[in-house]
């Protein structure tokens, strides 16, 4: 992948637009993608959006579809890729060589992605031997640019009785990874799910001798691979 792609002529908003676009496309699995949920998911106005998403069609990064469904071209995802590679190993070597917590790292690692030398990435790579996951779980995308998406489980898919580990987390939200440190959970934890209640679908949970009531919406942003 390296030297094969030039995203010079990308400004750092416009390279957050591709990478946005990108997650809800094949991350989050939408089916359909338009103006109004792209600005919903980067926090800003749908008037801004438009105009963002014509600056990316003209540069040919990004192509309207039947019914307004927005769409990368093959360069536009290249480029995506390349985003989520320099973060995820700015994430991992933040974490692992400069004592940054897994709640710190995604707000820095969103500045550095941005960084333009491939040689420095690729060596950034090696220096840290390869890795494959982030902090979070999440895969790394390799230099080549080969891309994969853990198949996830959210912890609220499952039912009372179950068994399953800790495989991943949502990184959009720094209070919400606090929280997971607080309680004590760890990517490996094994959690078994006691009860779920009926009036609002929170969900007690058994990991590490500890005993928690966590929120639906806890349990939406908690990915694992179930055991029993």
């Amino acid at each position: 992948m390296t030297n094969k792609l030039n995203s010079n002529n990308l400004t750092k908003s416009e390279e957050d637009y591709l990478k946005a676009l990108f997650q809800l496309l094949i991350e989050d699995e939408s089916v359909k993608v338009g103006n109004n949920q792209l600005a919903e998911y980067l926090n800003v106005s749908p008037a801004s959006a438009n105009n963002m998403i014509k600056k990316l069609k003209a540069k040919g990064y990004v192509v309207s579809e039947k019914y307004g469904k927005l769409d990368l071209t093959e360069g536009g995802k290249s480029i995506a890729v390349r985003l989520i590679r320099k973060h995820r190993l700015w994430e991992t070597f933040l974490c692992n060589y400069l004592n940054f917590t897994w709640d710190e790292v995604h707000d820095v690692a969103e500045q550095l992605e941005h960084v333009k030398s491939y040689k420095l990435i690729d060596e950034l790579d090696r220096f840290m031997d390869f890795p494959k996951k982030d902090p979070h779980g999440e895969v790394i995308p390799n230099a080549d640019g080969e891309y994969s998406v853990l198949p996830k489980i959210m912890l609220s898919s499952l039912p009372e009785g179950a068994v399953c580990q800790l495989i991943a987390v949502n990184d959009g939200s720094v209070n919400f990874l606090k929280y997971v440190s607080e309680i004590g959970l760890v990517l490996s934890s094994e959690i078994k799910i006691l009860e779920i209640r009926e009036f609002d679908k929170s969900i007690r949970i058994q990991f590490n001798d500890v005993i928690e009531t966590v929120t639906r919406k806890f349990a939406d942003n908690i990915f694992v691979k179930k055991i029993v």
